[in-house]
């Protein structure tokens, strides 16, 4: 699936998983006692910017990625209208072949979407990614869908995918499902916190 397939849906209103709000446990999230509270976050798939706009509202300076030029568009047109321009930056680019600048850039990836939309064959290749635009002991912080239904996109996963696949880069803090979900996705999410492996 390429570009173009991803700008059609945005284009004709098909994006059917922005759910035009920011993930709720990404809200959860920001709101426990220990939660960081500055840095700079990377978010692949970005799509609408629902994510990426919340945490760059929060005072963290966020970049992020899409492949869709029509999705790229409107989230820098709701940057600029929230007065975050300052504090975010969308750049339609294709996650797997990012120039050497992002490598080891970030603080943290947030992850929500992305990974279920992609081939599932490229998810070695997702979590090399993610890895690689951290900074030693980053974190991802993920939403991942679990819905458990064949085909896609959106391609389901399990927790015990997901341990065996970023363990090799990863130290899996915390794996669980949220409390707070959107009813959507109610029963069919995994909340992540991985703290990034040394090379």
């Amino acid at each position: 699936m390429n570009a173009s397939f991803w700008d059609e849906r945005y284009r004709e209103g098909r994006a059917g998983w922005d759910i035009g709000e920011p993930a709720p446990p990404f809200v959860e999230f920001l709101q426990e006692q220990d939660a960081p509270s500055f840095g700079k976050i990377v978010v692949p798939g970005s799509g609408n910017g629902h994510d990426a706009l919340f945490f760059a509202a929060k005072g963290f300076e966020v970049t992020g990625f899409d492949f869709a030029p029509s999705a790229v568009s409107t989230s820098q047109k709701r940057a600029k209208e929230m007065g975050l321009s300052h504090q975010i930056n969308f750049v339609q680019q294709d996650i797997f072949k990012l120039p050497n600048p992002y490598k080891g850039s970030f603080d943290f990836a947030v992850e929500h979407t992305c990974f279920c939309a992609i081939d599932p064959g490229l998810r070695e290749d997702y979590v090399h990614a993610i890895h690689s635009l951290l900074k030693p002991g980053g974190m991802l912080v993920a939403v991942f869908y679990t819905h458990g239904r064949e085909g896609g996109p959106p391609f389901s996963t399990s927790a015990n995918e997901v341990t065996q696949l970023f363990s090799t880069k990863f130290e899996i803090k915390r794996l669980h499902p949220p409390k707070r979900s959107h009813h959507q996705r109610a029963g069919e999410e995994l909340f992540g916190l991985l703290h990034a492996k040394p090379l």
